[in-house]
């Protein structure tokens, strides 16, 4: 069934909504959802195209904020991710949505594609230039500026726990660190395995 906002309708649409929302789906976990989540035009791409904007506006906040909070970094189309699908007022995204609101997460560089079929998403909830600026943070805070430490140390070590560096994905903790590099803020080297390269900071 195709549900439609029309810009005039779309105060109506909410008010008669939040009246309603006592029975809504509030939260996923502890994340708590926004109201939008349990309006049942928002889980179909609407053919106005203010409303669409509003729409994908909407999503694309919701996307970045919850991966944050739940320091998710990959999302599949085709894989159960929580927010594709509101089961208390059974609606689930289609994947011509899912595909749009990814989309324009990439096209604001806030998300990549891995693959050319559009099927996996490497979600930047911060930006590479954020993720720099994280690790240099982290750095000074812990005296690290003349010392060497390995990508798994950086990634999972007991100095970066309580950070949003802890569990960070690897191919956006190298993206960062090379940015830094080419900045002359550290050097890379290898090591005898992949996450056992080494970090050599210079700040």
């Amino acid at each position: 069934m195709l549900f439609i906002l029309y810009p005039k309708k779309i105060n109506r649409v909410i008010l008669r909504s939040i009246e309603r929302q006592s029975a809504d789906m509030q939260t996923l976990g502890e994340f708590k959802l926004p109201n939008f989540f349990n309006y049942p035009p928002y889980f179909t791409l609407q053919p106005v195209k203010d409303t669409r904007e509003k729409q994908i506006q909407l999503w694309k906040e919701l996307i970045l904020e919850y991966c944050r909070i739940q320091k998710i970094f990959v999302v599949a189309l085709d894989e159960d991710f929580p927010l594709f699908s509101n089961q208390v007022i059974e609606r689930s995204l289609s994947h011509e949505a899912r595909e749009a609101f990814l989309s324009a997460l990439v096209s604001e560089g806030r998300a990549e594609w891995l693959d050319k079929s559009h099927r996996k998403c490497l979600i930047l909830w911060h930006r590479i230039q954020d993720w720099a600026d994280l690790i240099i943070s982290f750095v000074k805070d812990n005296g690290l500026e003349d010392s060497v430490m390995t990508v798994d140390e950086i990634r999972s070590g007991i100095e970066s726990r309580g950070t949003e560096l802890h569990g960070m994905d690897r191919t956006i903790l190298m993206r960062s660190l090379k940015h830094l590099e080419h900045k002359g803020k550290l050097a890379i080297f290898k090591g005898t395995s992949a996450d056992d390269e080494g970090i050599k900071f210079s700040i």
